[in-house]
């Protein structure tokens, strides 16, 4: 692949990381919630997840995905009631902080919710195997190299976990942090109506 043909990947897989969409609500949530190293470990695992897609459809794998319509559905559907069960998380009561709970930025089995999190927002989404099937049909060739595999799994994955990262940075190094600590509810109830409605889209 030349420099040339990686930067135009680049760019769309850029852009396509910097849609708006429930990745990016998670991403803040998680990091007003968790502290950022929270939020860097839902954008490694959305990252991975993007990654892992990439190199389905590089193979060809991904064929199978969108046309095994039972596959598909059922992965579709999972994605759905998985952004519910998102919804449901952000809006349900939540037990008063005490200090046994530790710091959030200490607590590992955040950071581990966070990357689960994350990594499944992008697996249970079929939709982007069909991006990825779209754009990839403009760089691989027939007998491509698995070398070219790997750069276009490795700029998808970067680019997106690396665009999420700073997301999470730039809320929690910035006086953003401390609005939204200050107004969580509403944060959780936005976040909640923005992840309903995008499972409605979802089985839509």
């Amino acid at each position: 692949m030349t420099f040339t043909l990686w930067l135009s990947l680049a760019a769309v897989c850029t852009l396509g990381a910097m849609s708006p969409g429930p990745s990016l609500a998670l991403v803040i949530r998680n990091t007003v919630q968790g502290g950022m190293s929270r939020g860097v470990a839902t954008a490694v695992g959305h990252g991975i997840g993007i990654a892992l897609y990439a190199l389905l459809v590089a193979m060809g794998l991904g064929l199978v995905i969108t046309q095994t319509p039972a596959l598909f559905e059922a992965i579709r559907y999972a994605g759905a009631a998985f952004l519910l069960y998102l919804a449901w998380q952000a809006i349900k009561p939540k037990p008063a902080p005490s200090p046994e709970n530790g710091q959030p930025e200490a607590d590992p089995y955040r950071r581990y919710q966070g990357f689960v999190g994350g990594f499944l927002v992008a697996f249970l989404n079929p939709k982007i195997a069909i991006f990825f099937l779209a754009l990839f049909s403009q760089f691989v060739q027939e007998g491509a190299p698995w070398a070219d595999k790997l750069i276009m799994m490795a700029t998808a994955g970067g680019i997106d976990a690396l665009w999420y990262a700073l997301v999470a940075l730039g809320v929690a190094r910035t006086p953003l942090m401390g609005w939204l600590k200050t107004n969580t509810h509403w944060l959780d109830r936005a976040t909640a109506l923005v992840l309903t409605v995008l499972a409605i889209r979802v089985v839509i």
